[in-house]
């Protein structure tokens, strides 16, 4: 019975490791950029790169350190063609006892729309202060 129980598990992993369907068959393009906030450069945060209305592919994201992203780097690179780009950003000032590692929240779900060439490209954001939740 153990040994079912293995063999399903594994199998389950596999899967998930694979992946479903061809995502991994669409071209996906390289961002990278500048992110700042209130004209200053954001100290940490995200960027998600989210499919728009017409774009059926898959989106991308990336981290944002002293004020820079790139989706080639500990990312995931989004296709070409429209996208809203989503952005969150943090004062980057780690407070480990309160679990929070990039610091407190300055705003949250800062969007833009951007339409990405199909081909690597530079986008820089600049997040005003209103920014803020």
């Amino acid at each position: 019975m153990l040994d079912r129980i293995a063999v399903a598990l594994c199998c389950l992993g596999l899967v998930a490791l694979v992946g479903c369907g061809k995502g991994g068959d669409v071209a996906r393009y390289d961002v990278s950029g500048t992110v700042t906030y209130a004209g200053n450069p954001l100290p940490a945060g995200t960027i998600l790169f989210q499919p728009a209305s017409g774009n059926t592919g898959p989106g991308g994201t990336a981290r944002i350190e002293n004020g820079k992203y790139n989706t080639a780097t500990g990312g995931k690179s989004p296709t070409g063609g429209p996208h809203i780009a989503v952005i969150t950003g943090f004062d980057g000032k780690a407070d480990l006892a309160k679990e929070m590692p990039d610091g407190a929240i300055l705003f949250s779900d800062y969007r833009e729309d951007v339409d990405l060439p199909k081909e690597a490209t530079t986008k820089d954001f600049n997040v005003p202060a209103q920014g803020k939740p």
